[in-house]
Parts: structure tokens; C-alpha cells; sequence
């Protein structure tokens, strides 16, 4: 078998879903490629809009509402009333969240954390669970209990890849993880945890959550992208609390990519990461992360500056958790302030809205904070050395490349710890899928639905073109995975001299712009939160710069995500742009 069905009418989706009825996903996009029976099923046996799932779909109702809504929206033709009613939708929640009465059990943990959890609450009595195979849910599984000894062996640089579904060589890739991983029990027993993203799948986090064992964890989820899931989940998931980032204005997102881990030990981990919380940005596509060593309690009585980083890593990670304003995460802040993080050795280089000035200690945000750092700590760079920028999306730029890039965001990106003189100003470099590079990808055109730059935005910078460069990871296996990830450096023969993983695409909204027409010092002003961590030589390999090659005994060879050199784009190459999708699927 092929996974393709018989020729079917109407223009529907011949291939079948490989998941069947198992099917978590919610991306337009995958609806529209693959069939889903049972969903056409239910929406032509009751073609009044008034949907009776099975009992089958019964812990899952509220997801297969969704899904059919998302089917109807693509193939109209396959119900009479194409949009379902959203009261309707909540009735059917609500009746999911009813529960039979059982005899009185111990309460569930509630969503936050704090050190002394494992003291104030009691594990819920063990009940008989429905079996589910793990494999039926999760597409890479890899051997469990091996984790802690994978990032023991990625140290001192603790840098992964996501796996790549359909490229088995990353599955084997010492480098490459995946999100089970990161919650092996190898790594410590969780007790409660903190999910900061963008766009989460609640079904689909909770899946993972429920085949690690932590499913009945305290578990705070801040997000951006609101669904109706999230938005009710507490109603089903007691012990699950997730709440909106509020933003001050229209046109920020709630954009960082960060976990916090707490263990019954009383220790902690961090995780920096670039991908979202749900199935696509870990299927196909290339993410980076990066994991913290554990970080154990401190004693009560240990002096305030007991146990930070060489990096100041607890001090920035506390101002930037304290940035939200949100007193449901302060057992999260006082959990971080009594952890010893001393064996951190990166910098927190993160964003959060607002107009922002420096401070008696240096630039706290966006691009500036990244200026501070390296004229404190990077090695001389020389000027022929280009800063290289890669991201899943453009922002608009200006008219020149010297509008903002040059003449603002590269003038910290270019900096380092020699005296600035009269130094000329770096070229720029830019990593951006071209339409060849999606179009070759797994999954066609449908790779780049992580790409969401815009015709109308590229259109307006055509100088742009002159600095962009494709997408390749031959070393990596990862030339057909679409790049999700976000990086910055620079690099000479040398060596490379510093490299910034983050969430923080190319744009003003996440790194921030000065505003030129205040008399005074002109504030930053910042539209998202981001976050991404800054390697520094100086405190990781304690040498000058980070080896690309094998040549160097001094330090392991930094584990770039693409090949090196870089491969410009041809005469005939572009970007691509999210609206080649859009048009590929109406």
C-alpha cells in the first residue's frame, strides 16, 4: 500500500492520514492534504450541523469538533451548514468535562509550584488507565533512560536539534532530541513545571505529558495563540492552568520558547527552545535547543548571590519571569531565586514589550542587551567577518539595508571587546529558505507553513535579495527539514566567536527599534517577548573562539545547524513567501 485511496469526488484528499481516527493535528494544511473517514463520516451523516460523535471519540470530542469545523472550512460541499455553531461547541465541552461520581479521592496538585510541593500534596490513589501505544501518538520514539547520559555528552555546549520524522539519520544523531526526551525520567523525577510559548496543542503537550507519567503534574502554560481548548482546559484538567499573555498593543506576540522543570529533589532545569508546543514544529521541521545543567536548591540560609551563574543567567531569568506581572508564577520566581545556577554557562538575551531605556548595569533588552554582552566579553572580530542572521521570518526592514540593519541592529551585532577606532561596518548575511528549498523539502510546499513571510513585506525591500542565502544542512540531514529555528553569529577562519540561539526572528517588533524623534536618549521600543541564549567562548571553552572543524584540541567543534560555507541564492532564486502556500491551497 501507498497510503493512497481510490480517485474520490469533489476534490478531496486522496492520500490517507497515517494516524487514521488517532489523528491529533489541526493544521488546515495537513486537512488538506490527507483524507480523515471518520470526520467525513460524521459530517455527512448529520448534515444539519449538529454533530453526534461516537462513543469511540468520547476523551476526545472536543478535538474532533475542531477538526470537523477545519474539514468543513476546505470542502464546504460536504455539509449543508459548513460552520458549526460555537454554542454548540461549548455544550460539548462542557458535557467532556462532566465526570461520573466516584468514591472521594485525594485532590488533585494544584497548577503552580513551589520547593516544598512534594510536602503539600499527596499523589492521587493509582487508577486503571485505558492502554494506549505510544507509537500510535508520538512519530519518533526513542529509548528511554538515556537522556541525562545524551546531554552529559553535549556538554559544554548542550545544544540539540529536534528530530526530523522523515530523515532516520537525525533519529540516531547524538544531538538530535526529541520532547519525551526532554521529560525522561533520567533527567529527574517532575513534579510540576512551566510551559512558556507561543502556540500550544493542548491535547497533543498533554499526550506527552500522560506517556512520561507526569500527566497528573501541576502544570502552568503561558501562551500566546489562543484556542478554546486552552482556553477550558482547567475545566478537565484540574491540575492544568493556562492563561494568555496579555499585550499592550496590537501588533506584539507572546513569542518565547522557554520550559522551566522542577523535580522532587527540589532542583530545576531551564530549557530555551524555538519550537512551539504542538505536532508540526516537531515533525518536519529543524529546531534548536538548548538544556540547562540540573540546578539544585540552595541551603535556606545561603547569602543572596549564592549560587549564580558566571553569567548572571538567575539574575536575567528573574527579571525577565518578574517582566510578566503575573503573581500565578511567583512560586516559579522564588523556585529560580533559590536554585543554584552556577554551572550556567550562557547568557539570557531575551525581549518583553514596552519602551526601554538603558540601566546603570547596561542595555536589559533586545538588540542592545546583545551589543552589551559582546563589547564586555566577545574577542576581537575581524570587520571582513560577516554577522549572519537566520530566521523563520522577515520583518519589514526599511528601504536599504541601512535603514535598520546596518544602521541600527547591526551596530550592536557587529560589536566586540576591542576599542571600536574607526572600524568600517561588517557585510550582512541572511539564512532564508528560497522557494526551490521548500518546494524540495519532506513535505513539499506544505514545508514552509512555518515560513509566514509575506509578498506585500518582501515587495518592499528588494534590496533584500542581495543578502539572502539558501537553506542547507547537508551535515545535519537536514536540508529538507524547513528551518523553525532562529540563529546569529560570526564566524572567520579563526573560529566561530559567538553564536545566539533564540525565538527572535529578523524584525523591529522582536529585537526592537529606537525611537529617533525623542529629544532626549531615545527608548527602545520592543512589541514582543523572545527569549535566546548568547554563547560566549570566554565562558564556555574558555578560548577565543568556538572550533568549526576538527583541527582544534582545545575545545569540541561547535555544532553549527547548517553548512559552512554559505551558499548564496542564484539570479533566479527567491524567497519564498507564505502566499505561494496560500495559492497552492485555494
Amino acid at each position: 500500500m501507498d497510503g493512497n485511496s481510490a480517485k474520490r469526488p469533489n476534490d478531496l484528499p486522496t492520500k490517507n492520514c497515517q494516524y487514521g481516527k488517532n489523528c491529533y493535528r489541526k493544521n488546515p494544511a495537513h486537512f488538506a492534504e490527507y483524507n480523515h473517514i471518520h470526520l467525513e463520516s460524521i459530517i455527512r451523516s448529520h448534515s444539519d450541523g449538529e454533530y453526534t460523535i461516537p462513543d469511540e471519540f468520547s476523551l476526545t470530542k472536543d478535538l474532533i469538533l475542531e477538526q470537523i469545523e477545519i474539514v468543513i472550512k476546505l470542502f464546504p460541499h460536504l455539509s449543508l451548514q459548513p460552520q458549526r455553531k460555537v454554542q454548540k461547541m461549548e455544550e460539548d465541552l462542557e458535557k467532556v468535562s462532566e465526570k461520573p461520581k466516584k468514591e472521594e479521592e485525594p485532590k488533585l496538585p494544584e497548577a503552580g509550584c513551589s520547593k516544598d510541593t512534594e510536602k503539600r500534596i499527596s499523589p492521587p490513589k493509582e487508577q486503571t488507565k485505558p492502554t494506549r501505544n505510544i507509537h500510535d501518538y508520538i512519530k519518533v520514539v526513542l529509548p528511554k533512560g538515556k537522556m541525562a547520559e545524551k546531554l552529559k555528552a553535549a556538554a559544554p555546549y548542550n545544544f540539540f536539534l529536534t528530530t526530523i520524522t522523515d530523515s532516520p539519520n537525525t533519529h540516531t544523531e547524538s544531538l538530535s532530541i526529541t520532547l519525551q526526551e526532554i521529560l525522561d525520567k533520567s533527567l529527574g523525577d517532575l513534579e510540576c513545571s512551566l510551559q512558556i510559548n507561543f502556540m500550544v496543542d493542548i491535547g497533543w503537550l498533554l499526550g506527552h505529558y500522560y506517556f512520561a507519567g507526569y500527566d497528573q503534574k501541576p502544570l502552568i502554560i503561558l501562551y500566546g495563540d489562543e484556542t478554546p481548548d486552552l482556553l477550558n482546559i482547567s475545566k478537565v484538567r484540574p491540575n492544568v492552568q493556562a492563561m494568555k499573555v496579555p499585550m499592550s498593543g496590537p501588533f506584539g506576540i507572546h513569542h518565547t520558547k522557554m520550559m522551566l522543570l522542577g523535580y522532587t529533589d527540589g532542583s530545576m532545569r531551564v530549557v530555551i527552545s524555538t519550537a512551539n508546543l504542538y505536532e508540526d514544529d516537531w515533525h518536519n521541521r529543524t529546531q534548536g535547543l538548548w538544556i540547562s545543567p540540573k540546578l539544585p536548591a540552595i541551603p535556606d540560609a545561603s547569602d543572596t548571590a549564592f549560587g549564580e551563574s558566571p553569567t548572571n543567567f538567575r539574575e536575567d531569568l528573574l527579571k525577565y519571569l518578574m517582566a510578566y506581572n503575573n503573581p500565578k508564577i511567583q512560586n516559579w520566581i522564588t523556585r529560580v531565586r533559590k536554585s543554584n545556577f552556577s554551572e550556567v554557562n550562557v547568557f539570557l538575551v531575551a525581549s518583553v514589550p514596552g519602551g526601554h531605556r538603558s540601566t546603570p548595569k547596561g542595555p536589559i533588552w533586545g538588540h542592545p542587551r546583545v551589543g552589551h554582552l559582546l563589547t564586555q566579553h566577545s574577542s576581537k572580530v575581524d570587520e571582513s567577518c560577516p554577522i549572519v542572521g537566520q530566521s523563520s521570518s522577515i520583518g519589514s526592514l526599511g528601504v536599504s539595508v541601512g535603514s535598520w540593519i546596518l544602521g541600527e541592529w547591526g551596530i550592536n551585532f557587529r560589536k566586540d571587546s576591542a576599542p571600536a577606532g574607526l572600524r568600517r561596518m561588517p557585510h550582512f548575511r541572511m539564512i532564508y529558505p528560497s522557494f526551490t528549498n521548500v518546494k524540495n523539502s519532506h513535505d513539499d510546499l506544505l514545508g514552509g507553513g512555518c515560513l509566514p513571510y509575506q509578498r506585500n513585506t518582501n515587495d518592499k525591500q528588494p534590496w533584500l535579495k542581495n543578502h539572502l542565502h539558501q537553506w542547507k544542512s547537508n551535515k545535519r540531514h537536514r536540508s529538507q527539514a524547513m528551518p523553525h529555528i532562529k540563529t546569529y553569529c560570526r564566524w572567520s577562519d579563526r573560529g566561530l566567536h559567538w553564536f545566539l540561539l533564540t525565538s527572535a526572528n529578523l524584525s523591529k517588533a522582536a529585537w526592537g527599534a529606537f525611537n529617533k524623534s525623542s529629544k532626549f536618549e531615545p527608548p527602545l521600543r520592543i512589541m514582543n517577548y523572545e527569549a535566546g541564549v548568547l554563547f560566549l567562548p570566554k565562558f564556555v571553552t574558555q578560548t577565543d573562539t568556538f572550533p568549526l572543524d576538527g583541527s582544534s584540541i582545545a575545545a569540541k567543534v561547535f555544532p553549527m545547524p547548517y553548512d559552512i560555507p554559505l551558499t548564496p541564492y542564484g539570479l533566479d532564486d527567491s524567497p519564498f513567501l507564505m502566499d505561494y502556500l496560500h495559492e497552492a491551497l485555494k
